[in-house]
């Protein structure tokens, strides 16, 4: 067994742990993460892409509003390139009660959050097709944020720095010597062997899954996972985001991100964080909320559905009968003060947006339990990037292709990513999986869902990678897996003529299902637990 020492421990690759990895680096201290799956796998890279301006808390909890639209300014300062400037409304529907506006305006100005009232004409002619019966609307600095992109940003930041980060290495255990925590048993899939990380101290950044990493040390963390699904529409009726002026409830926000529109998103308790159900009422339910601020939107092409877990902290559960009652803010636990075991603090809820102050939280109280005096600079440093000067425009990626005119070099013509990009996914991002370069191109998620850009990353896989044929076979039934995850609770229409023809290519042609090889490896996708009957949902 391979035995690792370092000076702290960071669990969990999500924006949490990214952001506490590179915090950690950046102050001089040794410091190894570990994730089981690749960046971004969890609850990070499944929810709807919303940059808060804080807005949607001002009413109900002014400290998480408060503390959403600081951050907001700090991330728009040093990762530009990982956020779209699209802006956002508040609106009043026929279904909203007017008067509400006047107590969000008022929370807003108590969390010191910009806010303006436009005309209802201001608005139909910013974002034509919202519903002209709307009768308020307040102008507020949403955005959207690459949640992929900034997470590699920050590992890439925390490695210049000297950190180290570990992908699909997955915890089994803490490790334990009497009343302290030690390191963590871990098991690397790529390899299926184990290694043993022993660390002064360890920072369990694990969201929806930290109730089940400290309780392999006997340790109670009162998670509460709160599913949120999401419809992703296949392109984009609105460049702001806009939300329902009104308390948080279900379907009440579009989100454009990148090519496409994402409608979000409901809040069901679930017992575990990988294993739960998409439901065919959530879908309907999400499209016809959005239809209350699109007309007409319930009737266009759905091209995926997708659900994320929220790790919500759940102080008092008996007190809670609605996930909707469960507050947004974070909580850092010290479990030498809470529980009597020294080695471990672990940091729980909050949102994407306020990521980078939790790590800083939690980073603040790792240097003081290790005895160093040294200031956090991530507000006050940029990301390490080419690009990060400006803000990530919708047209930047058709225009790099015009101008270096690489068209004949398109892998993925949706996403427009091209060889050069999937490439260096392969070789530089170390991908372990066909999804993994997904997550850092974007490929197959777009209109075709990988129609015709999953065999051509395969063929480069294969050619740069070299593994046994069998290996490449498996690695394409994965990522057809993953995408088929997603579409299954979307088919109908046009979508589901889409997916009859990538059926067509995979299985008809290339008989995919058929060729050497294991049918599914150790790093392929976890399905829905409940499948929805193609046309279930709508029919076109």
């Amino acid at each position: 067994m391979r035995q690792v020492e370092t000076r702290v421990l960071v669990i969990g690759g999500g924006a949490t742990g990214t952001g506490i990895i590179r915090d950690l680096a950046m102050r001089g201290l040794d410091a190894i993460l570990v994730e089981k799956r690749d960046l971004a796998h969890g609850t990070t890279g499944r929810y709807h892409g919303l940059l808060h301006s804080g807005g949607r808390y001002a009413v109900k909890d002014p400290q998480t509003a408060a503390e959403c639209i600081q951050e907001n300014q700090i991330l728009r300062r040093i990762m530009p390139h990982c956020i779209e400037d699209t802006g956002g409304f508040f609106v009043t529907t026929p279904w909203d009660t007017p008067d509400y506006g006047d107590e969000f305006v008022a929370g807003c100005h108590q969390a010191h959050i910009p806010v303006e009232e436009i005309s209802i004409g201001q608005m139909l002619r910013q974002e034509p097709f919202l519903n002209p019966e709307i009768s308020r609307c307040f102008r507020v600095p949403d955005g959207t944020a690459d949640s992929f992109l900034a997470a590699r940003a920050n590992v890439e930041s925390a490695r210049q720095h000297g950190a180290q980060v570990w992908t699909y290495h997955q915890v089994i255990n803490l490790l334990k010597q009497g009343d302290r925590i030690v390191g963590a048993l871990c098991h690397d899939l790529v390899n299926d062997e184990q290694v043993t990380v022993h660390a002064e101290m360890v920072v369990n950044a694990a969201g929806a899954w930290a109730g089940l990493i400290a309780a392999t040390a006997g340790l109670q963390v009162p998670v509460r996972c709160g599913k949120g699904t999401m419809v992703a529409m296949h392109h984009r009726p609105l460049g702001t985001v806009v939300n329902r002026c009104r308390p948080s409830a279900d379907g009440d926000v579009i989100v454009p991100t990148h090519t496409v529109a994402v409608i979000g998103t409901t809040d069901e308790k679930v017992d575990d964080p990988e294993r739960f159900a998409v439901e065919p009422w959530e879908i309907r339910l999400m499209l016809e909320e959005g239809d209350r601020l699109v007309p007409g939107i319930k009737d266009m092409r759905v091209l995926r559905v997708w659900a994320g877990v929220r790790p919500l902290y759940e102080a008092s559960p008996a007190e809670t009968t609605s996930d909707r009652d469960v507050g947004r803010s974070h909580m850092l636990l010290d479990h030498e003060t809470r529980d009597g075991m020294v080695g471990m603090v672990t940091m729980i809820g909050g949102k994407w947006t306020t990521y980078r102050l939790m790590a800083q939280e939690t980073v603040d109280r790792v240097c003081e339990k290790l005895g160093c005096d040294r200031t956090c600079r991530t507000h006050l440093e940029s990301v390490s990037d080419a690009e990060a000067a400006h803000y990530h425009r919708l047209a930047t990626p058709l225009a790099r292709v015009e101008d270096e005119a690489t068209y004949s070099q398109l892998v993925c013509e949706c996403e427009l990513a091209t060889r050069e990009q999937v490439e260096r996914a392969i070789v530089e991002g170390e991908a372990r999986t066909i999804d993994d370069i997904r997550r850092d191109t974007r490929l197959g998620m777009g209109t075709c869902q990988g129609g015709f850009c999953t065999y051509r990353a395969v063929g480069l896989w294969h050619q740069l990678r070299r593994p046994p044929v069998a290996e490449t076979n498996v690695a394409l039934r994965d990522f057809l897996q993953e995408r088929w995850k997603g579409l299954l609770p979307a088919l109908a229409g046009q979508q589901m003529r889409q997916e009859r023809f990538n059926e067509m290519i995979y299985l008809d042609v290339m008989n995919a299902d058929h060729l050497v090889g294991e049918r599914a490896s150790r790093l392929g996708c976890v399905m829905y637990e409940t499948e929805v009957t193609p046309g279930e949902v709508h029919e076109d």
